[in-house]
């Protein structure tokens, strides 16, 4: 049994679809059928059911599918621990942000690109939900997100700083010129807001419902760059934390005066895995730059 057949199933066991996993690896789907079939003769047992219309793991490659993950990830971890003991700042760090956090986390992007040009990053910007899950499958190595309102006891969450719940609108709306608003003050504008699953529409969302407010919800959207072009370009409201429009130009943000509008930004990473010098190294210049350093200030 080699790691190679071991990675080339569990690709397979991801995608359910030999010629997809074939071009993950960077294999062609002969030589990864072939090794497949190899693992399969050398363990006595069929992994997959397969015919002109699907693939499926059978009963044993289900059995086999969870060890096989632990054992790449003790390897790459093995093989992480010996570049780190080398001092060679090499490899790959995946990092994982929500659409909230991608203005906070790009300062600290190009600084670490910067001190470690030998480092290859893989940024992953999606739901919070959905880099929870990655984290949890190994796919990132930390995410930077807002504090879910249920974390498994596997995940350890490092708070940054706090964040808040503010209205935002370009700077010629007649809300611009306040220095802060109360949530009922919304019911008077149409409102662009992001999608179902962006912490922040969740929180706003409690809050409507302990209020027992309406809004005119005119649009939804899972592009925060998007919505933020809506609401430079018209009268509209949308809900964002703050440190969402950092550096951002043509909008501000209005705090939103009420209880239970605080949200803590945290780095989530897994508990009891091996930390690569690299993550080690990111989160020290994340924690350091001039964007984490102004919110820590309440600026």
């Amino acid at each position: 049994m080699e790691i190679r057949q071991l990675r080339y199933f569990v690709t397979t066991a991801e995608t359910l679809n030999f010629s997809e996993a074939a071009k993950r690896n960077y294999v062609t789907q002969s030589t990864l059928s072939q090794q497949i079939k190899q693992l399969e003769n050398e363990m006595n047992v069929q992994l997959f059911e397969r015919n002109n219309h699907y693939v499926s793991l059978t009963e044993a490659g289900m059995e086999l599918l969870p060890s096989a993950i632990e054992a790449i990830h003790a390897v790459d971890s093995c093989h992480q621990r010996i570049m780190d003991l080398q001092h060679f700042m090499t490899g790959t760090l995946n990092i994982g942000v929500t659409y909230s956090f991608s203005p906070i986390v790009m300062e600290s992007i190009f600084t670490f690109m910067e001190r470690f040009p030998k480092v290859k990053l893989n940024v992953y910007q999606k739901s919070v939900e959905e880099l929870m899950e990655m984290l949890h499958n190994r796919k990132v190595d930390f995410v930077l997100s807002f504090k879910p309102s249920i974390i498994s006891n596997d995940v350890e969450s490092q708070v940054i700083f706090d964040n808040h719940l503010s209205a935002i609108v370009n700077s010629n709306h007649p809300l611009a010129s306040k220095k802060s608003m109360e949530l009922s003050d919304l019911e008077r504008y149409d409102l662009a807001l992001p999608s179902h699953g962006f912490q922040s529409r969740n929180t706003f969302e409690e809050l409507q419902s302990q209020h027992k407010l309406k809004f005119r919800v005119r649009i939804e959207l899972n592009d925060a760059n998007i919505l933020l072009k809506i609401i430079r370009h018209s009268e509209m409201v949308t809900i964002l934390s703050e440190s969402s429009i950092h550096n951002i130009d043509g909008v501000k943000a209005i705090p939103i005066n009420c209880l239970n509008n605080k949200m803590e930004v945290c780095i989530h990473i897994l508990k009891n895995t091996y930390q690569k010098k690299s993550l080690t190294e990111f989160i020290n210049i994340l924690n350091n730059s001039n964007a984490v350093m102004l919110r820590k200030q309440g600026w």
